[in-house]
C-alpha cells in the first residue's frame, strides 16, 4: 500500500485536513514551481521562444496520463463548465430526446444542458438521489426505462460530490452504447484516484479540473475529447487552434483551418507559465503513484473512519455505493453544518454538503488524522 506522503507537503502536525474533495493543499515542489514561475513571469525576457509549447506539451501529456489518452486528444481548458460548453457546441441533440443528469449534481454538467433544452427541443431528465445511495441502479433504470423517449446523452459525474456515491462508469457506457448514447463524464471527483481508462471505456468526453484529487492550482482544466467530435467548431476562435496564424509570420493568416486534433479546443490565453508547470507536476505525481495505489490507501482511511463513528449513531453509508476516498456522513437532528464549524476551531477540516458532513482524506494523511477526527467527533456529539 502506498504510504502516507505527509512530508511532501507544507502540513504541521496539528492540522487534520481531510477536505480534498474541496481543495487540496499543493506539495512543496509545486509551491517552489509556482514561485519561480512568479519570477520568471516577472522577467519575461528570459523566456526563450520554445517555452510556452513546452509547457502546453508537458500538461497535456501528463493529463491524458492520467485517463490513459492519447495526448493529442486533450485540449487545455480553464474549468469544467468550459469543457461541458464545448461538448454543447459540438453535439446536435434531437428534439424530442433526453438528457440525462444527476439530482443535485454539480452545476457544471447540468446548467448547460438545461439552458439549451428549451431552445433546442430536448427534455433534461433529473435522475433522483437515491434512498439507498446506489446511484449505479438509478442510472441504469433512467437509461433503460421503458416507454421512454430515446436517450441522446448522459452527463453525469463519476462520483457525486455531495454524498460521495460512486458509479460504475463501464455499466452506464455499455447501457448507453445499447441506446446509442452519448457520454460525457465530469470526473472531478475521481480523476486521479479511481481507474479511468479511456481507450478502454470509449466516453465521448471526460473532463477534470487540477485543484482537487490532482493537487494542482484552481482554474487549470482538462478535456478530453473523442476522435470522432474532433472536427466539430471549438468554443473560441484562437490563432492556436489554427494551422498558420502566427505573428512572426510575413503574412498573419496564412491558414486558417483547424490544427487536426483536439488542441483546436483549447482556451484561448492558454498560456498560463505559472499554473501550468504546477498543474503539471501534481498530475505527474498522481501519475507515479497509481490510481489503484491511491485507492487503496484511501478507503483504508475511510473505512477506518466509517468503522468508528457507527457506533456514534451516524448514517454511514454502505462500502459498496460509495467512493473509497469521500465518505458522506448524515446526522438525525441536521447538526452536520454545525459540528463542522466546531471541528475546525481544533484544527480539524471537513465540509458540510447538503445536509452531510463530507470527509476526504487524500495522501498525504494518516492513520493518527483518521482517529483523531473520530475521537474529536465522539466528544462533540457527547457534549
Amino acid at each position: 500500500m502506498l504510504t502516507s506522503q505527509r512530508d511532501l507537503f507544507d502540513i504541521p502536525r496539528d492540522i487534520c485536513y481531510l477536505n480534498s474533495a474541496s481543495y487540496s493543499p499543493l506539495p512543496l515542489q509545486t509551491l517552489q514551481a509556482g514561485r519561480d514561475a512568479v519570477g520568471r513571469k516577472g522577467k519575461p525576457w528570459t523566456l526563450d521562444a520554445g517555452f510556452a509549447g513546452r509547457q502546453h506539451d508537458r500538461a497535456r501529456i501528463a493529463a491524458a496520463r492520467i485517463i490513459n489518452a492519447d495526448a493529442a486528444d486533450i485540449a487545455l481548458i480553464p474549468s469544467i463548465s468550459y469543457g461541458v460548453a464545448t461538448a454543447a457546441k459540438l453535439l446536435a441533440i434531437p428534439r424530442g430526446a433526453r438528457v440525462l443528469v444527476l439530482e443535485n449534481d454539480h452545476s457544471s454538467p447540468v446548467l448547460e444542458w438545461q439552458a439549451r433544452a428549451e431552445a433546442q427541443g430536448f427534455a433534461v431528465e433529473t435522475i433522483r438521489q437515491p434512498g439507498d445511495g446506489d446511484w449505479t441502479s438509478a442510472v441504469l433504470a433512467a437509461i433503460e426505462r421503458a416507454g421512454a423517449p430515446q436517450v441522446a446523452l448522459a452527463s453525469i459525474s463519476s462520483v457525486h460530490w455531495s454524498d460521495g456515491g460512486l458509479i460504475d462508469l463501464e455499466m452506464v457506457a455499455a447501457a448507453l452504447r445499447r441506446q446509442g448514447a452519448l457520454f460525457l463524464i465530469d470526473a472531478t471527483q475521481s480523476a486521479g484516484v479511481l481507474p479511468l481508462d479511456v481507450k478502454h471505456l470509449d466516453p465521448d468526453f471526460v473532463i477534470f479540473p487540477t485543484y482537487k484529487w490532482l493537487l494542482g492550482p484552481y482554474g487549470r482544466a482538462f478535456l478530453y475529447v473523442a476522435k470522432r467530435h474532433q472536427g466539430g467548431t471549438p468554443l473560441e476562435q484562437t490563432p492556436a487552434g489554427r494551422r498558420d496564424v502566427r505573428a512572426e509570420n510575413a503574412v498573419y493568416f496564412s491558414d486558417t483551418r483547424y490544427v487536426g486534433d483536439a488542441s483546436r479546443f483549447d482556451m484561448g490565453e492558454r498560456d498560463h507559465f505559472v499554473s501550468l508547470e504546477m498543474a503539471s507536476i501534481g498530475m505527474e505525481m498522481i501519475a507515479e503513484w497509481g490510481a489503484a495505489r491511491i485507492a487503496q490507501r484511501l478507503a483504508m482511511l475511510t473505512e477506518r473512519i466509517a468503522e468508528g463513528v457507527r457506533s456514534l449513531g451516524i448514517d454511514v453509508p454502505e462500502r459498496r455505493v460509495r467512493a473509497p476516498h469521500i465518505l458522506c456522513l448524515g446526522f438525525k437532528d441536521g447538526t452536520a453544518k454545525a459540528l463542522v464549524e466546531a471541528l475546525a476551531t481544533e484544527g480539524i477540516h471537513v465540509a458540510p454538503r447538503l445536509g452531510r458532513m463530507r470527509v476526504s482524506p487524500h495522501v498525504f494523511n494518516d492513520e493518527a488524522d483518521a482517529d483523531r477526527f473520530v475521537e474529536a467527533l465522539a466528544v462533540r456529539l457527547r457534549d
